[in-house]
């Protein structure tokens, strides 16, 4: 089998280990202030990027830097809209001082669950991605609500799976809170993976085997041995003739 597939990792987000990964990777979602990171570490991380040919993603959240964005906020649309606005600007305002272009955008933990599944906080994030006139990308799960509105508004797509997170059967993420929810053996990270690129299914956490559609494959920077399990995915995907890019 040959087949091609993008990698992305969350980076920008306090763990000081962006240097290491961004030769593993093939493009990257860099934290735009809101739940990690400032002006300072976006600079770092597009600098990587850049020297790495990696492509740039913005990852904005709920402005809720106390629970690094991983909880749902109750605030008004006006005030969402107006917070990714300025995140995205943030990281585009680095990218125009250094020639680079934004690729795409990738909301952030309790963002990316809830517009996955909510029709209004979806269409927030599609408008805000929209509203900047370009052809960014939107990376989404596949089937959810956010992809098809995007989809609906003619704003790209790509479908994005997780090499790291257990799944439920509805294709949604095992909670953290859950003892289940991350995936941290590297041959298990492999095999999701390989299962996805090579059947297009995901095996849930009750067994079940559910199908999935992935364009790009999300490894978290903050996860345990990341470094360590890119190598290995990396290696092994090269062994059964699938490459980044």
């Amino acid at each position: 089998m040959n087949s091609s597939i993008d990698i992305n990792c969350d980076l920008g987000e306090g763990m000081g280990n962006e240097a290491s990964i961004m030769p593993l990777i093939s493009s990257c979602n860099i934290a735009c202030g809101a739940h990690a990171g400032d002006l300072a570490t976006m600079e770092t991380v597009v600098d990587l990027a850049q020297r790495h040919q990696v492509k740039i993603g913005a990852h904005p959240s709920f402005p809720d830097k106390a629970n690094f964005g991983r909880k749902v906020m109750q605030i008004p649309a006006e005030e969402l809209r107006k917070s990714l606005t300025f995140q995205i600007e943030s990281l585009m305002t680095i990218l125009k001082q250094k020639n680079g272009n934004l690729h795409h955008v990738k909301p952030h933990g309790a963002l990316y669950n809830l517009a996955a599944k909510d029709e209004a906080t979806a269409k927030v994030v599609v408008e805000v991605v929209k509203g900047f006139g370009g052809n960014f990308i939107l990376y989404a799960p596949y089937q959810s609500v956010i992809a098809k509105v995007a989809k609906a508004q003619g704003v790209p797509v790509m479908f994005e799976a997780f090499a790291d997170r257990h799944y439920n059967a509805d294709l949604s993420l095992v909670a953290r809170t859950h003892e289940q929810a991350l995936i941290h053996n590297p041959d298990e990270m492999f095999a999701q993976v390989y299962r996805m690129v090579s059947e297009g299914k995901v095996r849930t956490r009750d067994g079940v085997e559910v199908s999935m559609k992935a364009d790009t494959f999300c490894v978290h920077g903050d996860g345990k041995n990341v470094v360590e399990n890119l190598e290995h995915l990396r290696t092994k995907l090269m062994a059964h003739h699938i490459t980044m890019s």
